[in-house]
């Protein structure tokens, strides 16, 4: 318990420096014109009665402040970053630069984000994620990237949701991921397109369980390099009001994935993500918002390399199975759900709460059947970093079986 408060203190630390530094270059950008009469009209709001960081350490160090009354999100970036010292379990200790910066290509399209989290850790990761969703102008194009290279200490447990957390088997690889999906407007929030996906694993190398159980990464295939390289095609409806921190609206995704060897790829095999979540104000009319989250990841065909197979908290934002630590299961199919209710613990909007369940089911290997269902749940504390962009510093403490806790950051929202 000692080590949880002292983690927290350390994140607050690094978080008030970033904040310092962000309050120091920040402006408020009210929306001085409007735009063409055939496209939609995007409003201030009033952030008068909104409180962040900013506001806050300004208020401090700045003679008279006072916050402006109108403000949206336009082209000229915001930006919200986190330095901060943390512990998890995939890390133990780590430092972090975590953020997002959010801007509009123009002032009917919708909020676009570039998110990443640079870390280094106790275990000697080194992790640089890039994610990026961009709108173009009138939303008639959205650009959706995933690259990130991570040089990646971590151990495996084994295949589908009744491996046991003794039968841990240390693993090392250097990892390079590169996606890119372009979506053009089919009509409304409905949007259709395709993409490429490069996966790559080398220098991997393995010990063994721990326990001396047979391996079922050996069972499965071992190899020191792999590669997946392959088409998508991809749909996408999005009718959320912020993609950063949603209160109300519906977003689906799904794509298709088939990896070739005429592309580079080891072996030929094909998979599907589909993604769905909901957002409802509970009460309707309060801030508190109750958000649902359905994750299936499948493979429909071939064998995918073992590091490629689905796996907790290798989604793309790396925010599945809180509770456990990243690839506690692993498998050919995994069918995740989730529910969270966010809510205000300050009237000013500065300091929120949330409580969160989820549960996860993998199989084993290509042709298995889903095995038991593995639960995750917990609370967490949300911090203002924008009040413009309402983006959030996550810090959420999971429980999940076997013993399995602990220490999850984020900035934006999980889902």
């Amino acid at each position: 318990m000692k080590r949880f408060f002292a983690v927290i203190f350390l994140l607050f630390l690094g978080f008030a420096f970033c904040a310092t530094l962000y309050a120091q270059d920040r402006q408020l950008i009210p929306i001085t014109k409007y735009p063409r009469k055939d496209t939609a009209i995007i409003m201030p709001q009033d952030v008068t009665q909104q409180t962040d960081i900013s506001d806050v350490l300004q208020s401090i160090f700045v003679k008279n402040y006072k916050p402006a009354k109108l403000d949206t999100i336009g082209r000229k970036p915001i930006v919200s970053f986190v330095p901060a010292v943390g512990y998890s379990l995939q890390t133990k200790f780590a430092g972090t630069l975590t953020g997002n910066i959010v801007f509009r290509s123009s002032p009917d399209s919708k909020v676009s984000a570039i998110t990443t989290s640079m870390g280094f850790t106790q275990r000697r990761q080194f992790t640089l994620p890039i994610v990026s969703n961009i709108w173009s102008r009138n939303n008639k194009f959205v650009f959706v990237g995933d690259a990130r290279f991570y040089i990646y200490p971590q151990s495996t447990y084994g295949l589908g949701t009744n491996s046991n957390i003794r039968n841990e088997d240390p693993m090392r690889y250097n990892l390079f991921r590169f996606s890119e999906v372009v979506l053009r407007q089919i009509t409304g929030n409905f949007y259709l397109g395709g993409g490429y996906k490069l996966m790559q694993h080398w220098g991997i190398s393995h010990k063994g369980p721990l326990d001396g159980a047979p391996s079922d990464y050996e069972a499965y295939g071992a190899s020191t390099r792999t590669t997946s390289s392959g088409l998508s095609i991809n749909g996408l409806f999005d009718s959320r009001d912020n993609s950063v921190n949603a209160s109300k609206g519906f977003y689906a995704a799904i794509q298709y994935y088939d990896y070739k060897k005429i592309l580079g790829s080891n072996t030929d095999w094909k998979s599907v993500v589909i993604d769905i979540r909901k957002y409802f104000r509970l009460p309707a009319n309060s801030d508190n918002v109750i958000a649902f989250w359905s994750y299936n990841w499948l493979t429909l065909a071939g064998r995918p390399p073992y590091l490629d197979l689905p796996s907790t908290s290798w989604d793309t934002y790396s925010t599945t199975g809180r509770g456990y630590i990243q690839s506690r299961f692993r498998g050919s199919k995994m069918v995740y759900l989730e529910t969270e209710y966010r809510f205000k613990i300050t009237p000013n909007g500065l300091i929120g709460g949330v409580v969160f369940l989820n549960g996860e089911s993998f199989s084993a290997a290509p042709g298995t059947h889903l095995q038991s269902i593995q639960p995750g749940y917990g609370p967490g504390l949300r911090i203002k970093l924008s009040k413009v962009s309402k983006t959030n510093l996550d810090i959420d403490y999971g429980f999940g079986n076997q013993g399995s806790k602990g220490l999850f950051l984020t900035v934006g929202e999980v889902f």
